[in-house]
């Protein structure tokens, strides 16, 4: 039988203003995530995330789906390694944490200092699969250390951002591996990715040799400016079908069409400006 992880909402915590998270994250909110952070999300954002979370599972055991959910975790405690100090934000997002590939789970190894233990969520579970015979990997875990990031990325304002991304420069470096699981997209035998604030060419590598040559990983670009999690941009929902962002079009579109793929670009999202959305754009909605 099929089953899913599907995440919490409950005790989400607004994640400090570090420069990994300032790159991602729309620019109205930086003030808030800045004098606010470790604290929790008004509760009517919480409540409603979590009643979405719910109905979402619902709907899925309806279909005869098995639904796990992570352990609750406490995102206000704070910790401390020898290169930094942070404490968590949510575990609402199992799609940014872990990736399967056949019988292999593997935990990913993030960027934001915030999400540096976020995998606990998920551990519990992660073993029950393991020993019912799942194989476990865990990418190299990143020490975040400063070298991990350009803690002089000169971010004032989106315009700058921007100006930065069309120019390939990320406030993440390349100085060991990271990524997040949702900077990529499998078909097949076929695994793209792009390179991200969160995800860097040593990650995409990483990934790369560890499968070998079964797969194919595939290096996407487009035109983003807030490149952070492919699936808002780029996402195939059927064989050689892809629906893509009209305003963020893939550099190597005419590669695909070549190999046969169907591209169709996604209609303008409907959601209401009063939605805060303090992660995301609207186009969260081609996810």
């Amino acid at each position: 039988s099929l089953s899913s992880i599907v995440g919490r909402a409950a005790g989400m915590c607004i994640p400090p203003l570090d420069i990994e998270v300032k790159a991602c994250v729309p620019e109205k909110w930086w003030t808030l995530y800045e004098q606010h952070s470790r604290k929790p999300f008004p509760d009517e954002v919480a409540e409603k995330a979590d009643e979405q979370l719910e109905e979402f599972s619902r709907i899925l055991q309806h279909e005869g789906i098995i639904v796990r959910r992570p352990d609750p975790i406490d995102c206000t405690q704070m910790y401390t390694t020898p290169d930094f100090s942070s404490h968590g934000s949510f575990s609402a997002m199992p799609r940014d944490v872990l990736m399967v590939i056949g019988n292999e789970i593997f935990e990913a190894p993030m960027a934001w200092r915030c999400r540096f233990f976020e995998y606990r969520a998920y551990r519990p579970l992660v073993k029950e699969y393991f020993r019912k015979g799942a194989k476990w990997t865990a990418a190299p875990k990143p020490l975040m250390s400063d070298e991990l990031y350009d803690m002089d990325y000169p971010i004032t304002n989106l315009e700058d951002r921007n100006r930065l991304v069309s120019q390939g420069k990320f406030a993440t470096t390349e100085f060991e591996p990271c990524f997040d699981v949702a900077d990529f997209i499998r078909a097949g035998k076929d695994i793209f990715v792009q390179r991200s604030q969160v995800t860097n060419q040593m990650g995409i590598e990483w990934l790369r040799r560890h499968l070998g040559d079964e797969y194919k990983v595939h290096v996407l670009s487009f035109k983003n400016p807030n490149a952070m999690h492919i699936d808002g941009t780029f996402s195939i929902v059927g064989p050689g079908l892809v629906i893509s962002n009209p305003i963020r079009p893939c550099n190597e579109i005419e590669m695909l069409k070549k190999a046969g793929w169907k591209i169709v670009e996604a209609g303008q999202p409907t959601t209401p400006d009063s939605w805060p959305l303090y992660f995301t754009s609207k186009w969260l909605a081609m996810n």
